[in-house]
Order: structure tokens, then C-alpha cells, then sequence
């Protein structure tokens, strides 16, 4: 009978276990502000981590904030980061479908300076993080993010460097480039029909005449959106998951941080 009631209680011990174990990612929506306009935002972290550490600012793909940026969100929040997946759309503004989002990307890539205000304002909100050192920080983003925290650096923001994965790499200010503070690391699908190769040649000029301490990696076989699952299997369409481009560029993102934060 004990043996028996042994059996019983260890499927319940290891549900026990192992929700304390996830418990350590907290999460929380943050509200704040860019001028007037409210944002929303969204942190985690691991509450087991004693003092400051590294924060990163996730930037979200075309569709704002939803479940896949925030997934990516806690996944930094294991490796130990601070990460806030910052609101460049505001509060309530949640694309319903590839039309509403086109619609909304459009507003930011074709004012590009808003679309640097938006990312500053999340960027802010990490910096003054009780848990960020605000000396060692980075800013990723994915897609329409990728361009997004492209802009960012190009705005001679602090931080420490940034990341695109399958991000636009085009702009319309080239010689900003020169005030970027930290490096620079861009995750590009090889066969990426929305970045061409002249704008891949293109912004290799502008890094280039910049100075800038930079790098590109080109993923063969991936086309844009490589890194989320939602994006299916057709490559013909111009975005596809490619998974073992996303398990590449994720090792390669983490790579770059061990550099500039002196992590592993």
C-alpha cells in the first residue's frame, strides 16, 4: 500500500516541482507613455536572479504585441535577461489581420522619426527597470521590429547593441549611421524577396561608410518571417518558418550578447 501510494503522490510532487520552477518568470503588462499616446508594453523576468542583469528590448513584427513576442519576451527572461517587449502601435492598437498591420507599419516606416520616438519611449521604460543595468543593454526586434530597432541605433541611442532577425534594413537617413553607439548584428534570410539584395548591398554601404562595428548573417534557404512558426511552410509566399534558421539565429543572437555583455 505505500508502494502503491508512492506512485500516487509522485505525479503530484513533480507537478508541484515543476510549477515552482516556472514560477520564476514573472510577467507583467506595463502602461506607459510616448507624448500623449499611451502604450502597453510587456516584462519578464526571473525572480530567482539576485540584483541587476543585462535588459534586452524586444521589438514585435508587424502585428504588434501578441503571443509570439511575448514568447520570445520570457525566453530571454531564462537566459537571465531583463527583457520588455516594447509597444510601437499603442494601447489597443492590435492588428487583426495582414491589411490592418500593413496599415500600421506603414504610419511608422514612412515617419521614421515616430517610429524612433516609439522605440525610445520602451527603450526608457527598460533602462529604469529596478532590475536593469542600464549600462548593458540591448534591443532585438523581429520583422517590421527588426527595422524598428535598426532606426533605434541609427537615433544614437544607448545601448549596447541590437539585433534584426528578417528586419527591413533600408532607410531613409544613411548618414545617421554615424551615431550609432554599439554594434550591430542583422539575421537575414537568404532568399528574402521583401529585402532584396540591393538593399542588403545597400545598407553594407551605409555601416560601412559609418564606421560601424557590424555583421550580417545570411541564413540559406530562409525567406522572411523565418523565426515564427504562424508564418507556415510556403516559402513561394515570401515568408515561411525555417527551423533551423531559427534555432541558428537564436545561437547566433546569443553569441553577440556574450560579446557585449561579457555573459554567457
Amino acid at each position: 500500500m505505500k508502494i502503491l501510494r508512492s506512485f500516487l503522490l509522485a505525479p503530484i510532487f513533480a507537478l508541484a516541482f515543476s510549477t515552482v520552477a516556472q514560477a520564476a518568470i514573472q510577467t507583467q503588462v506595463v502602461e506607459y507613455k510616448q507624448g500623449n499616446t499611451v502604450l502597453e508594453g510587456y516584462l519578464a523576468y526571473d525572480d530567482e536572479i539576485q540584483g541587476r542583469r543585462p535588459g534586452v528590448m524586444v521589438v514585435h513584427e508587424w502585428m504588434g504585441i501578441d503571443s509570439y513576442v511575448q514568447q520570445r519576451a520570457q525566453q530571454l527572461a531564462k537566459l537571465g535577461y531583463v527583457a520588455f517587449a516594447s509597444d510601437i502601435y499603442g494601447k489597443g492598437v492590435r492588428p487583426k489581420n495582414p491589411e490592418e498591420a500593413a496599415a500600421q507599419a506603414k504610419i511608422y516606416r514612412s515617419n521614421r522619426q515616430l517610429m524612433r520616438d516609439r522605440a525610445l519611449a520602451g527603450l526608457q521604460v527598460l533602462q529604469k527597470n529596478s532590475l536593469t543595468d542600464a549600462q548593458r543593454i540591448a534591443a532585438i526586434g523581429y520583422c517590421f521590429g527588426g527595422g524598428t530597432v535598426l532606426e533605434l541605433a541609427r537615433s544614437g541611442a544607448n545601448v549596447a547593441g541590437v539585433v534584426s532577425f528578417h528586419g527591413n534594413l533600408d532607410t531613409p537617413n544613411p548618414s545617421d549611421a554615424k551615431n550609432i553607439k554599439g554594434k550591430v548584428l542583422v539575421l537575414h534570410g537568404a532568399e528574402d524577396p521583401l529585402v532584396p539584395p540591393e538593399q542588403v548591398l545597400g545598407f553594407a554601404e551605409e555601416m560601412g561608410n559609418a564606421g560601424v562595428d557590424w555583421q550580417l548573417i545570411a541564413y540559406g534557404g530562409a525567406v522572411h518571417s523565418f523565426t515564427n512558426p504562424k508564418a507556415g511552410n510556403d516559402k513561394s509566399q515570401g515568408t515561411a518558418y525555417n527551423q533551423l534558421a531559427d534555432r541558428r539565429s537564436w545561437q547566433d543572437m546569443r553569441q553577440f550578447f556574450a560579446e557585449i555583455f561579457g555573459v554567457r
